[in-house]
């Protein structure tokens, strides 16, 4: 993350009106959606939680029963609503599948749960922490990577129905971003680039000093869990503009949609991460037009692209976006697509110089 303080009042009067009216939104009736579902599960409802697991894995062997897991299907849109305050959401009563403990094909993923579950507990029973890194290197032959440890670890927190940082397993960026106190600033707005790459050449054009008072955070792709608790953090703080800056193609797009509506795996847990809010900056696909945009700079859709572009366009988010629906059409109808990087052909600080600095003046966000 990027900070920087200082700009001219006149510059931000656009963004200045963005920021009052998203700010009247939330007090017409909003401004308690952003705060549902970020209590934390207590270290003893955890414990509980497992306890009661335990016990009926137990009550089941005494019965004679093969144990099993029972977990909300996360892969599943019958499972999901969606709400334009808070994003997209796991309904209450979910159908859900089964984690058998006496099938050739979950017998393994039980065991791995079970094992995972035990480490868990022992984390919060001693107040102590262990990265998603640490839970695989316990026994990397036995998961075989380090995937099977990231899914089982959101299968258990869909299963007790608790954050997943509640769990004591870390990540790279702090874990504990609620318990971040005494946030100060001034920034006028937050800036999401979707890549590192591009992130790192904006501080190296000393984007943050022309631009400030600014904060610039990226995910380096598809963000993980505590980076959007960040973007929350800070937008739950400060009601300030957030934007994204993606690439002009479905993968980009993909992405912003994480940050502002959630994702269907992490949808039991939506009020604490999306930020319905937020605010497409560029790269637009319209933009590749306006802007002459050299067609040797622009790249074709594959045919996986397509069909992310299709999936995308038939989510029930889209139905309350027409403008942005317009932007995937143009995409898809050119049949191309255009990284953040294609600005270069115009100048090669055309993208800090110019194209956000006018963005951002003018109001040229969707």
């Amino acid at each position: 993350m990027a900070v920087a303080p200082g700009a001219e009042a006149a510059f931000f009067e656009v963004l200045d009106r963005h920021r009052a009216s998203l700010v009247a939104a939330l007090r017409r009736g909003g401004a308690e959606a952003g705060t549902q579902g970020t209590r934390l599960a207590s270290s003893a409802e955890i414990l509980a939680s497992i306890e009661n697991i335990m016990q009926d894995i137990i009550t089941s062997l005494a019965r004679k029963e093969a144990p099993a897991f029972t977990i909300g299907n996360r892969s599943s849109w019958e499972n999901i609503k969606f709400e334009d305050s808070v994003g997209l959401q796991m309904v209450a009563h979910c159908t859900t599948r089964k984690i058998k403990s006496d099938s050739p094909k979950s017998v393994k993923n039980f065991a791995l749960i079970l094992k995972i579950l035990s480490m868990i507990y022992k984390l919060v029973q001693s107040n102590t922490y262990a990265t998603k890194r640490d839970i695989y290197y316990t026994d990397s032959q036995l998961f075989g990577n380090q995937t099977v440890v990231d899914n089982i670890i959101n299968d258990i927190s869909c299963m007790l129905r608790v954050p997943r940082r509640s769990l004591h397993i870390a990540v790279a960026v702090p874990s504990n971003i609620q318990g971040i106190r005494n946030i100060i600033t001034d920034a006028k707005f937050l800036l999401i680039v979707e890549k590192d790459a591009t992130f790192q050449r904006l501080l190296d054009d000393d984007f943050c000093n022309k631009m400030s008072p600014c904060i610039l955070v990226t995910g380096k792709g598809v963000p993980d869990l505590n980076t959007r608790l960040l973007v929350k953090k800070l937008w739950d703080s400060f009601h300030i503009p957030v934007f994204t800056l993606v690439d002009a193609d479905p993968h980009g797009i993909e992405i912003m949609c994480i940050y502002k509506y959630g994702s269907m795996s992490m949808s039991f847990e939506a009020h604490n991460l999306t930020v319905p809010a937020m605010r497409w900056l560029g790269l637009l696909p319209s933009d590749i037009k306006r802007l002459n945009i050299p067609r040797d700079s622009l790249i074709p859709l594959t045919k996986q692209d397509q069909v992310k572009l299709d999936s995308i366009l038939k989510r029930p988010y889209v139905t309350c976006q027409p403008v942005w629906r317009r932007e995937m059409e143009i995409m898809a109808n050119s049949k191309m697509k255009a990284e953040i990087q294609a600005l270069t052909s115009l100048s090669s600080d055309y993208l800090s110089r110019v194209y956000l600095p006018n963005k951002l003046k003018f109001g040229g966000w969707i």
